[in-house]
């Protein structure tokens, strides 16, 4: 703002400024005053075109010096909001509206949210372990050295790699070097990072089980992996299967708890699945996602003990403290590490140290086992209301599956699964069919029997949801 437009102001050529009613505030009056200028005009209290007082009487007004007042005019001039004309005075620039976007023909209203979530795949996120997640991390930082604060290895931090291999052989019975782990960000990046090898490695098909996350048979597909079903029946993956399939080089199952029917691998198909592997040159992908949670007895140790050469191991903390921590680890056969090590390096070279280091102080010191130890009570006890007010409420209908993981699947008649989550949606609740998992290709030369049920996620609802969660549930059986 130059001199002469500033003396215009001491007698601007018509009537008098706008009546200012500025609360200033920061930590100097000049801050202060240019904050609650932009603010009157963001806002609309200053209106576009309306005059503002001149420098001299609004300093007098604020009992501020004029200088500061010149000042302020002078920044907000610069950014737009005010504009300054030699004879006019201080104004409020005016400014073009934002139109209103036209809807697109596709677009959908958002849907609102259910009062009550049973979709699977969350555990229960008001249990996470705050306090003790976070002295693990002030233990770790504290004794972190600074190399762990670089760019690091691909791999994984060591810290974290020692302490994975020594719970995975203890808990789930895995065969792990921490030279054979790699460090991801959860299941979906690990298996992201196999798909690209096997890619390189010209593998044309990642066969899957015949119920499962679309998620994922769509990342394969994505990279360009073609994903015949393998059948899924009450003892889990019909490992026949695969001798039927052609051009096949993986097979991705979940054999401890087979997501979402809810079966375990039956003994004589897990050594049939390993032996096809080894016969084969393929790779088996074990998805352990909640491999802690068995409630009736021990939990099934991990397929790939019985063949840690042809069997890549997947695991995370998804389901056991929280998907938004965002680690998980691949256990690999030594030929395979350098190739996994590559495909990283295209994207995400390596996960967060401090999250890695704070990770493996929680393993070493203990709190890990506690913390699965108290969720599996937990678990156990909603899966046991779960059943019970079924018992009472719905006694037709059957909870499906092992007393294991975070859902069960409820048997409805045939023909009513499309009705009963149409009616717990108007009534607020959100809950999955079986049918959202089905994955039938021609192929294996068998077709998917007709099944319907719901999968229900009894792990997600915080405890003060719960009880009316299930109230809702049992309300709209058929």
């Amino acid at each position: 703002m130059t001199d002469s437009q500033t003396n215009s102001e001491a007698d601007p050529p018509s009537g008098p400024g706008a009546d200012l009613h500025l609360e200033l505030r920061g930590p100097g009056l000049r801050a202060g005053l240019t904050h609650a200028l932009r603010d009157a005009v963001r806002t609309g209290r200053l209106a576009p075109g309306t005059r503002l007082p001149p420098s001299r009487s609004l300093a007098a007004d604020l009992g501020v010096s004029r200088n500061t007042v010149t000042d302020s005019y002078t920044e907000l001039v610069a950014e737009g909001w005010l504009t300054a004309r030699q004879g006019s005075g201080t104004l409020v620039a005016e400014r073009a509206e934002p139109g209103r976007a036209e809807p697109s023909p596709r677009a959908r209203p958002a849907p609102e949210r259910p009062t009550y979530g049973l979709r699977p795949g969350s555990p229960d996120l008001a249990n996470f372990p705050r306090a003790q997640w976070l002295a693990a991390a002030r233990r770790a930082l504290t004794a972190a050295p600074h190399a762990a604060f670089g760019y690091g290895d691909a791999l994984g931090q060591i810290r974290l790699r020692t302490a994975l291999a020594d719970y995975l052989a203890r808990a789930r019975g895995v065969y792990a070097e921490p030279e054979r782990i790699v460090i991801c960000s959860g299941f979906h990046h690990g298996l992201a990072l196999m798909a690209r090898a096997l890619r390189s490695r010209r593998v044309r098909a990642v066969a899957v089980e015949s119920y499962g996350l679309d998620l994922y048979r769509d990342l394969l597909t994505d990279a360009g992996l073609r994903t015949p079903a393998v059948h899924v029946d009450e003892h889990g993956a019909r490992t026949d299967d695969l001798e039927r399939l052609e051009g096949i080089g993986a097979v991705l199952m979940t054999p401890a708890h087979q997501y979402p029917t809810g079966v375990a691998l039956r003994p004589d198909r897990r050594t049939a699945a390993v032996e096809w592997a080894r016969r084969t040159g393929g790779l088996i992908l074990e998805d352990d996602y909640d491999g802690e949670f068995r409630y009736d007895r021990q939990p099934v140790g991990a397929l790939q003990g019985l063949g840690p050469d042809r069997v890549v191991y997947f695991g995370s903390v998804s389901k056991s403290l929280a998907p938004g921590v965002r680690l998980g680890w691949m256990v690999l056969p030594a030929e395979l590490v350098p190739e996994i090590v590559a495909a990283k390096g295209y994207g995400d070279y390596m996960s967060s140290a401090l999250e890695q280091l704070t990770l493996a102080e929680f393993l070493t010191s203990g709190a890990y086992d506690r913390h699965v130890r108290s969720m599996r009570l937990h678990y156990r006890r909603r899966r046991e209301q779960l059943v019970t007010a079924l018992a009472h409420r719905a006694p037709h209908i059957h909870v499906r599956g092992m007393a294991a993981g975070l859902q069960a699947v409820l048997e409805l008649p045939l023909g009513t699964e499309l009705s009963v989550t149409r009616e717990a949606a108007r009534r607020g609740l959100a809950v999955s069919g079986l049918a959202e998992f089905r994955h039938e290709t021609p192929e294996s030369g068998r077709r998917l029997p007709r099944q319907d049920a719901l999968v229900v996620n009894y792990a997600a609802p915080s405890d003060s949801a719960w009880k009316g969660a299930l109230d809702v549930l049992c309300g709209v059986m058929p």
